[in-house]
């Protein structure tokens, strides 16, 4: 066996992928069982969900692909995906949380509830995955959590205040995590993407003068694919990263960097 082949697979993991039916989950997912990874994803759409499954399964024959349709906004709904998995005997070492949305306004706009939505689905889902999570996780050697941030949790950027809290917030959650789960051998760690192009960014790269100003701030002048954030999440996941925790991985273009 090459050792060092082996650092850069993920054979033998089975990784829970949250927000699994498009975008940055769908390619996550891709990009996780391309590298040897089973998987259990879980999105609230189910149809579409089904139809992701089978198109991964079909692609990676070699790969168990298990799908779940659940809101995981909802207490019960979390619950019972883990329910699920221990119904199928799996064996979970890996969590990918994905799940997110916006509702973006000005501050004073939000009607009441819509910040506490948005912290529902971006912040406190994730807090309760990580922490059902946690019992399977620390049973295994090369246990590992990735959450998607944004580069909203790090500097201002047009998406509305909530988001950005929830997303600084969804990133200390992160540096917190690593260091208390350091000893239960789990590495968490998170990336912070900018414009991808995903169904949600659509609308607004749809228009021209924004967009203009979206590339002006942006190095690498293109707007981000979504399997260039599924690789970052992957190599996350690695046992070739696993002296890496604690960290926020932007993957932005050089949008971060940029200032002005």
């Amino acid at each position: 066996m090459n050792s060092r082949l082996d650092a850069w697979q993920l054979s033998g993991q089975t990784i829970l992928v949250t927000g699994a039916s498009r975008g940055i989950g769908h390619a996550a997912a891709r990009e996780l069982a391309g590298l040897g990874a089973d998987l259990l994803l879980v999105a609230r759409d189910a149809d579409r969900l089904e139809q992701v499954r089978g198109e991964l399964a079909g692609e990676f024959g070699g790969r168990e692909v298990l799908a779940f349709a659940a809101d995981l906004t909802d207490t019960e709904e979390r619950l019972a995906v883990f329910d699920w998995i221990h119904d199928l005997g799996a064996s979970l070492s890996m969590l990918v949380n994905n799940v997110g949305g916006n509702q973006p306004a000005a501050t004073l706009d939000y009607a009441d509830g819509d910040i506490q939505a948005i912290f529902e689905l971006n912040l406190f889902s994730a807090v309760a995955m990580c922490r059902l999570a946690h019992p399977q996780l620390m049973q295994h050697a090369h246990a590992a959590i990735v959450n998607v941030g944004s580069v909203s949790g790090v500097t201002h950027v047009r998406t509305g205040s909530a988001y950005g809290m929830s997303k600084a917030a969804l990133h200390q959650l992160t540096r917190n995590l690593a260091v208390e789960w350091a000893v239960d051998g789990i590495r968490v760690n998170a990336v912070a993407p900018w414009y991808i192009r995903t169904q949600r960014s659509e609308p607004a790269l749809a228009d021209d003068d924004y967009l203009d100003q979206v590339l002006e701030r942006t190095p690498l002048e293109r707007i981000g694919e979504p399997e260039e954030v599924a690789a970052a999440i992957a190599f996350l996941c690695l046992p070739a990263a696993s002296y890496i925790t604690g960290q926020v991985l932007a993957v932005d273009g050089g949008f971060l960097a940029c200032g002005f």
